[in-house]
């Protein structure tokens, strides 16, 4: 399940050096698949939604940080944690129930981002 941001952010930052999928954003950022991976060209996002990996998607959120869920990995392949929540000095970095994956969902995103 991709890790989404509550709204009791307080916009410090912390988290977002530390995406290995930059996956985070600062509010009201857009946001394309292609910003810190190695995708160029279509990009399938869940929902079998096709974009191109330059293209740019209206935030998330415009009041806090956010995590894009089609970029997000838990650190799956990277880390033995989810790095975002490792580090938020209020945790707020938790699993979106919104969007529950398998393991294997989650290493197979991070294969195609990190071509």
């Amino acid at each position: 399940m991709a890790i989404i941001i509550t709204d009791e952010c307080i916009n410090c930052g912390a988290c977002e050096p530390e995406c290995p999928n930059n996956a985070i954003y600062e509010a009201g950022a857009e946001w394309a698949i292609s910003d810190g991976t190695g995708v160029k060209g279509s990009y399938t996002l869940m929902g079998n939604v096709e974009t191109d990996a330059d293209t740019k998607h209206q935030p998330v959120s415009d009041e806090v940080y956010f995590i894009v869920p089609d970029k997000c990995t838990e650190c799956q392949g990277f880390h033995e944690e989810p790095q975002c929540a490792a580090v938020c000095p209020v945790d707020c970095c938790v699993p979106d129930e919104d969007h529950v994956e398998t393991e294997e969902e989650l290493l197979d995103r991070k294969a195609r981002l990190h071509l």
